[in-house]
């Protein structure tokens, strides 16, 4: 009662407010999304994402280790994958000596200490651009899942730390799990995205890998029959549920600021980490915002970092971890 009780009081400087406060970030509560693309010496800027690039693997190798000594701990790999390699099948997917297959191998051979997490779907490598396999007018969910048991496989086979399943397939996570197993990778994990939302938040990262959906009366026009409606919260917390129960390692909610309150319920109910991915959209609105001089980006940057962690996320996949870092490290 007022005023025996003074909140002011642990308010009162830096040092004070320091010792009082609930929650930190560190870079090793980040995970950077990296864009590979075919060649060498290649970094070709994302024209909606300032300050992110697709790169040839000789130089995501030397930001690899750029980012290693920087205290980051683990990046999240996309690959652009060329157009006459796309079909409706997902074939390249799985390839050995593939784009994201050769990937892995130059990130582990020269950082072996950073933990690489392959995304698994085939949206990169359809000619549809969605991320499963289209039969008669729509996603078809099983044989979808028997292409990315082969994918995740080869990625363990280039030794991936992680699969990161992001397909939104029903029962996917299982599949997963039994495939890895049977082919001896008992200790790949799996980084399910359970709560992956059909949101507008992706626009730039479908510039980044040109895997839009493409516009064809024959197939879906947009992805909403495998990923969440947006207005749905207790769906979010059971589709975590049912991939905990499959096997998943750690769950993901996607996007992340606009997704707090989703990231708040899955913390509470499951008992694995959760990460969040603060996903492109959110990357460009700050950095557009900041270039018209209408916010501090440094400040804005990091109070979304810090309330993404606030909310319940072990793990922050997000395009700002280099500069997070650098400021952090200061």
């Amino acid at each position: 009662m007022f005023p025996l009780h003074r909140g002011r009081r642990l308010r009162t400087n830096e040092s004070i407010r320091s010792l009082v406060r609930e929650t930190s970030l560190s870079p090793a509560d980040f995970m950077f999304p990296m864009f590979v693309a075919e060649g060498e010496n290649v970094q070709v800027e994302i024209p909606s994402m300032p300050g992110i690039f697709r790169r040839s693997i000789d130089l995501t190798v030397k930001e690899i280790q750029e980012l290693f000594n920087l205290g980051i701990r683990a990046v999240n790999i996309y690959v652009k994958v060329s157009e006459n390699l796309k079909d409706n099948t997902g074939l390249e997917a799985w390839n050995p000596n593939g784009l994201m297959q050769n990937a892995i191998r130059a990130i582990k051979a020269a950082c072996p200490e950073m933990i690489v997490m392959p995304d698994v779907a085939l949206d990169p490598y359809s000619i549809y651009g969605h991320d499963g396999i289209i039969a008669n007018g729509d996603v078809e969910n099983d044989s979808t899942n028997d292409a990315l048991v082969k994918m995740a496989v080869s990625h363990a086979e280039a030794g991936a730390d992680f699969v990161a399943p992001s397909d939104m397939m029903d029962g996917r996570v299982l599949r997963l799990r039994e495939g890895l197993d049977a082919a001896g990778f008992h200790n790949v994990g799996i980084m399910s995205y359970s709560a992956k939302y059909a949101s507008a938040f992706y626009g730039p990262f479908r510039d980044a890998l040109d895997s839009a959906p493409v516009d064809a009366t024959e197939i879906p026009k947009d992805k909403k029959t495998y990923q969440m409606d947006y207005a749905n919260r207790i769906e979010a917390i059971k589709e975590a549920l049912w991939d905990v129960e499959e096997g998943a390692d750690m769950v993901m909610v996607k996007p992340g600021i606009a997704y707090l309150d989703i990231v708040r319920e899955v913390k509470n109910a499951v008992n694995v980490p959760v990460t969040v991915y603060h996903v492109s959209g959110e990357y460009a609105m700050i950095k557009a915002a900041a270039e018209r001089g209408w916010l501090d980006h440094d400040k804005i940057m990091m109070e979304q970092l810090m309330c993404i962690k606030r909310a319940g996320a072990s793990l922050i996949s997000t395009y700002f971890a280099k500069e997070a870092a650098i400021l952090l490290n200061k």
